[in-house]
């Protein structure tokens, strides 16, 4: 369980996070100058240098929104260049890409990116470069809903690259592409010239993942543990019948791979952000049963993100950095793991330093949330503030000397993250029994996504959001 440390301030990671930009200043100049484009989109490091795996494209976004993050962190103008042209050159087959459910990593990270910074100010506003933005994530955002499976009910899911049965955790963060098209004022069009609400398929994919993807200690099996979650769905597409948990990447569908339980660990709560800057009228329009007002959408994201927090924290060693899957079978022979920090070298099972990476970020929003919530509608300081020192104590641990890759040829920035531990496609070092040493691109680009939280949250603001694109901020 997190040791959760109560007097840790906003500050006392800020204090650690000027060395980390220094850092992660070189590891984006350095796989910059090394990487060939043609090769592919970097995922992993092998020996310190990143590799690519042709099994989805879906890393090629946090690539170049490091360098978008770095220049928003230090204001080093060659970064924002860099990560302005590379979406111009290299990301346009993403925002058209129908073959994927991860529109919103890869176009977020990059469009969403620089058009945030145009509407605070921090490059200059030009009309034809925020249209082109604003195109591309209306395209990416539409053709995220294409890819669409209905479900009896009223409910239905954006399906996953391994076929229209396939339901997977992880896409709760991407829906992120959902509500910018929205905000953008954005329908998708299909047959015979239906307009399909955006918004309502962002709530009907988030009302389905909650439904089959996350667990409430209610019995619905024998593994049915409050914050458990599920990393595949798999349903009947004939009928539309669920049919049983699955996975990919964690180790049992009975048991929780860590970083999908991230995914809905941010997801949740960042939608909930978003939902506050709509209108009760905005929101019953989409004439989705399930969640019918701004206030049922409210309860139950919440719902969903405090029981994903709580197993979160429980689940996780004392310093906030989990293993690879609760259910890992070499987790029996590391005693009492819960009870003291991770230990990345053991020699059983891998921890997930990229799964602490985008949990902290959840908890943070999560606790932010709840602590400004109007008690009536949900809020609770005591709770929000657990959360939030849950994030302060995880993210205290990413910024230390274990977690940072400060050897300089590494082209990593944040150590010890595990892609595919089924597959085998981790490097395990020699003298080791379990991948460690390593970096993968979505743990670095959510490692500089919390760092930017951070030094803004240190510095009063602004505060960071993927949905602020017209000028405004809370």
């Amino acid at each position: 369980m997190i040791n959760i440390d109560y007097d840790l301030k906003p500050t006392a990671p800020a204090e650690r996070l000027e060395r980390f930009f220094e850092l992660s200043g070189r590891k984006t100049e350095l796989l910059r100058r090394n990487w060939n484009p043609e090769k592919g989109t970097p995922v992993f490091t092998i020996d310190g240098e990143y590799t690519t795996r042709g099994w989805t494209e879906w890393t090629q976004g946090f690539v170049y929104g490091n360098a978008i993050y770095q220049f928003d962190a230090t204001g080093a103008e060659r970064f924002l260049e860099y990560g302005r042209k590379s979406t111009i050159d290299e990301m346009a087959t993403h925002v058209s890409h129908f073959g994927v459910h991860d529109h919103g990593f890869n176009n977020v990270s990059t469009y969403g990116n620089l058009l945030r910074l145009m509407a605070e100010g921090r490059i200059s506003e030009d009309l034809w470069q925020r249209r082109f933005y604003e195109l591309a994530l209306k395209i990416s955002g539409a053709v995220q809903a294409a890819r669409w499976t209905s479900l009896p009910n009223d409910l239905g899911y954006i399906y996953t690259f391994n076929g229209p049965h396939s339901l997977f955790v992880d896409t709760m963060r991407t829906l992120r592409v959902l509500a910018l098209g929205y905000r953008l004022g954005h329908v998708y069009m299909g047959e015979q010239d239906e307009r399909v609400s955006l918004l309502r398929r962002l709530l009907q994919h988030a009302e389905t993942t909650a439904r089959y993807s996350v667990y409430y200690g209610t019995g619905r099996d024998s593994y049915d543990l409050r914050g458990r979650t599920v990393h595949e769905v798999i349903f009947n597409v004939n009928n539309g019948v669920y049919r049983c948990p699955s996975t990919q990447q964690g180790y049992s569908p009975f048991s929780t791979w860590t970083r999908g339980l991230s995914w809905v660990l941010a997801g949740y709560p960042e939608q909930l952000e978003f939902i506050e800057t709509l209108s009760d009228e905005e929101v019953a329009s989409t004439g989705f049963s399930h969640l019918p007002n701004k206030d049922a959408v409210r309860a139950r994201f919440l719902e969903v993100a405090q029981a994903a927090a709580d197993f979160y924290i429980e689940h996780t060693p004392t310093d906030g950095v989990p293993y690879w899957d609760t259910g890992a079978p070499g987790l029996a022979h590391l005693g009492d793991y819960l009870d003291r920090p991770a230990d990345p070298y053991n020699a059983y099972e891998p921890v997930d330093s990229s799964a602490a990476a985008i949990g902290a970020q959840g908890l943070l929003r999560l606790g932010r949330y709840l602590s400004t919530l109007d008690p009536a509608r949900g809020g609770d300081a005591e709770a929000g503030r657990r959360y939030t020192q849950a994030g302060l104590t995880i993210a205290q641990t990413l910024l230390g000397e274990t977690y940072l890759s400060s050897e300089p040829h590494h082209e990593g920035i944040l150590l010890h993250s595990v892609y595919h531990r089924p597959n085998g496609w981790d490097k395990v070092h020699e003298g080791q029994k379990v991948p460690n040493g390593e970096s993968c691109m979505w743990g670095d680009y959510h490692m500089m996504e919390l760092a930017v939280y951070l030094k803004r949250l240190a510095a009063g603001g602004p505060y960071l959001t993927f949905f602020n694109i017209d000028g405004g901020t809370d």
